[in-house]
């Protein structure tokens, strides 16, 4: 099923959409601190909507490798006014939650946004699946091997493909006895993964249409692009439409991306391929 029920309102995802990011955390890799009050926020916003994002995905615990860990009600206080304040603004914005605790999930939810986005896949909060069972909202699902604070020390597979596949079948199996409809994939790229398994998930992502579900992908400005061509993450906007145009190619149908013309762009281009 390609298509996605946000607030009553179906969204087809055969053609591929946007999704922009929108980090207010201190810290996150590439624009951490750089969204400090309503003003900005609400511009960088506007922005994205503006140049064709179908969702804004706001997140207020940063996931970068190393990360600082933050509690619960320090999340709750930095993420849900920023969810009031976007849809008091954009009454018809669709917003997607990144976190993994069901708790912030059901309050952002409740206060307005449409989507939760689980950089887990439901491991680090037991009580995750029975809330979006509650809620029924779109689901992303994402791959992680380990935590956020260990997850580049030492990953390991012995065949990348069939172990994320395995997971997501599983996860997914779970969601389904619990009646959730929507349910998008994220192989996690970055999250767990070395240059060489990123890459192999690229190259292969097509073997995941196979769970019959949307699949995101998130590589906007990651160290596997920036890392491998010597560069900063600022200067990593061309790799990242190249890492795009070719997630594209092998099915994406989620473009989750901290440039969002770009990203619109090349979904335009590789559309008269088809």
């Amino acid at each position: 099923m390609m298509t996605i029920n946000c607030k009553g309102s179906l969204i087809d995802l055969t053609s591929p959409k946007v999704m922009g990011i929108l980090n207010i955390t201190p810290d996150s890799f590439f624009d951490g601190g750089k969204y400090k009050n309503e003003k900005e926020i609400l511009h960088q916003a506007e922005k994205m909507l503006n140049e064709g994002a179908t969702f804004i995905d706001v997140g207020a615990y940063s996931s970068r490798p190393g990360a600082k860990h933050i509690s619960e009600e320090e999340e709750l206080q930095r993420i849900t006014p920023v969810v009031e304040l976007l849809i008091n603004n954009f009454p018809e914005i669709i917003i997607s939650v990144d976190s993994f605790r069901s708790r912030v999930v059901e309050e952002t939810i409740n206060s307005g946004a449409a989507i939760i986005n689980d950089i887990s896949g439901g491991l680090m909060d037991g009580k995750m699946f029975e809330m979006v069972a509650k809620l029924q909202v779109p689901y992303i699902m994402m791959h992680m091997q380990g935590t956020p604070m260990n997850m580049q020390e030492k990953p390991t597979y012995k065949d990348i493909v069939v172990e994320i596949t395995s997971f997501f079948t599983d996860q997914i199996f779970k969601l389904r006895q619990l009646k959730v409809n929507d349910i998008i994939v994220d192989v996690g790229f970055g999250f767990g993964k070395t240059s060489e398994h990123n890459y192999e998930l690229l190259q292969k992502l097509a073997l995941f249409k196979n769970l019959e579900v949307p699949i995101l992908t998130g590589v906007s400005r990651k160290s596997m692009l920036y890392k491998l061509l010597g560069i900063l993450p600022k200067q990593a906007l061309n790799a990242t439409t190249v890492a795009n145009t070719i997630a594209l190619l092998n099915g994406a149908n989620i473009l989750r991306v901290h440039d969002v013309k770009e990203a619109v762009e090349t979904i335009k281009i590789v559309e008269q391929l088809s």
